[in-house]
């Protein structure tokens, strides 16, 4: 089985860190190939950023040369998962979605703790239109720009726990989900200073891809993501 995981941003190094979490969970057999788009913003924290992030994923993602088996769209809150998905016959998992359906297995209420405050939105708006809004406690920000989690990492794993604490403490919620496919690898210190699970949703995405592979089973083709009629595309980046 060969699952691409795509970053959604054009930063060459979280997507090594992305691809090596994802790896990490990985059954045996399960080839993990992260991708980086080739034109975008370095880091998304913005509708801008996130709207072209969805064209340069389908680019990428279109554009590889192998077969592959599922795609992980691996951006918190982006757009672009129904656009992949009408163009694919293989399943495909939003890091946003699979974060939360995961955490609603094991606790009431779950919290998202993510980077700018200004993503917090964004991740709510995808979240209400996922249908995964009404456990949701609360969409917090840590205050750091996902590139300070690989520059600084101490100081984002203390603004992370920190916003954590706090959505245990004041929301009531009983699991975090980690809101960014930079923030992979911190479940373990985020657990030790919350003591309540926590869920990465790149992790997440991976266990569900694999068994939607597993199952057969694809994204539905009769109406909502059936494949785009065919039609001329003028103009970069890519033709269907």
């Amino acid at each position: 089985m060969r699952i691409l995981v795509a970053n959604v941003n054009t930063t060459a190094s979280m997507t090594d860190a992305i691809a090596e979490s994802a790896r990490g969970v990985a059954s045996p057999g399960t080839e993990i190939v992260g991708i980086t788009p080739r034109f975008g913003a370095d880091s998304c924290e913005g509708n801008f950023e996130s709207y072209l992030a969805a064209i340069a994923v389908m680019d990428a993602v279109t554009s590889y040369p192998e077969p592959f088996d599922a795609v992980i769209q691996a951006g918190y809150g982006e757009h672009g998962r129904e656009g992949l998905q009408e163009l694919l016959d293989v399943p495909v998992v939003d890091i946003t979605e699979a974060a939360a359906s995961t955490a609603m297995y094991l606790g009431h209420k779950y919290s998202v703790v993510t980077t700018l405050d200004r993503t917090v939105p964004l991740i709510e708006d995808r979240l209400k239109l996922a249908g995964l809004d009404a456990r949701c406690a609360s969409v917090r920000a840590s205050g750091l720009g996902v590139l300070e989690l690989e520059s600084d990492p101490e100081r984002a794993v203390e603004a992370i726990v920190a916003q954590s604490r706090e959505a245990v403490e004041i929301d009531h919620a009983e699991v975090i989900c980690l809101g960014c496919g930079g923030m992979a690898e911190l479940e373990a210190r985020v657990t030790a200073a919350t003591g309540v699970p926590i869920v990465d949703g790149v992790r997440a995405a991976v266990t569900i891809a694999e068994g939607l592979v597993r199952m057969g089973l694809s994204t539905s083709k009769v109406r909502t993501y059936a494949t785009p009629r065919e039609k001329k595309v003028t103009g970069w980046p890519f033709q269907l």
